[in-house]
């Protein structure tokens, strides 16, 4: 009966070996599915670094365009005033002009102007715009018997109806490529820096000739970045047009 004491820590001790060396419960795997994955997502912001210069001259590049245009507006603006001015002294000095002449001119006038429309078909004519709002002024002279005014004006819309026409009767015999834009007027440019003049509008066509930096070229289209140019010995082709830049 000595031995009980003993007997009862030895049996604790026993147990309690048993129970560490045992292997953990293993515990079911959790069910996943695409309500429970959370999915982190690494987003990797890169940074275009600019070349200064160019920014520079983007800068400048866009100034020089918003001066451009306040240029042409102020010049419009004379233009629409000397056309008033023309027209108010043909009022006060009684011009020779019938009113058959005058109904004659509108009439040959808006017959220009159809003719641009039909040739310009869905594409846009800012010469026809001009066109009729010069005939409304010529129509607006003429019911005040100001008839060489009228016949002015109408006379100013014809040719610029006709000038619009022929534009576009050249823009159909260049046999333009698809999204090839031409320009209203020549334009002077000339080269930044050595540049390729390519046979198409993409750096994948052949190139049939480079030019110099400083060389002087005429722009006549583009296509999105790239400009049709000609150069002072008859040759043409496509360049980057962050390859020329404007020259006076």
């Amino acid at each position: 009966m000595r031995d009980a004491p003993v007997l009862g820590p030895l049996l604790a001790l026993a147990a309690a070996s048993c129970a560490a060396q045992a292997p953990p419960a293993v515990l079911p795997a959790p069910v996943v599915t695409h309500d429970t994955v959370a999915v982190e997502r690494v987003v990797t912001r890169v940074d275009t670094v600019v070349d200064p210069s160019l920014r520079t001259r983007v800068t400048q590049l866009e100034l020089d365009i918003l001066a451009r245009e306040a240029r042409i507006q102020t010049l419009e603006e004379q233009l629409e005033e000397a056309r008033r001015e023309v027209v108010r002294t043909m009022a006060r000095s009684q011009t020779v002009a019938t009113r058959a002449e005058a109904a004659s001119g509108i009439a040959e006038a808006e017959l220009a102007v159809r003719t641009l429309r039909t040739e310009a078909g869905r594409r846009n004519a800012p010469e026809a715009t001009q066109a009729d709002r010069l005939l409304e002024q010529s129509n607006a002279e003429f019911e005040l018997n100001n008839f060489a005014g009228a016949l002015y004006l109408a006379s100013q819309a014809r040719t610029i109806a006709t000038q619009g026409t022929d534009r576009f009767r050249r823009v159909e015999a260049a046999g333009l490529r698809p999204g090839e834009t031409p320009f209203d007027a020549q334009i002077r440019l000339r080269t930044t820096t050595r540049a390729n003049v390519r046979e198409g509008p993409s750096t994948g066509t052949r190139i049939l000739f480079t030019l110099e930096p400083g060389s002087a070229v005429v722009a006549v289209s583009y296509v999105e970045s790239w400009v049709k140019v000609t150069d002072e010995t008859g040759r043409s082709g496509w360049i980057a047009q962050s390859l020329v830049e404007r020259r006076e």
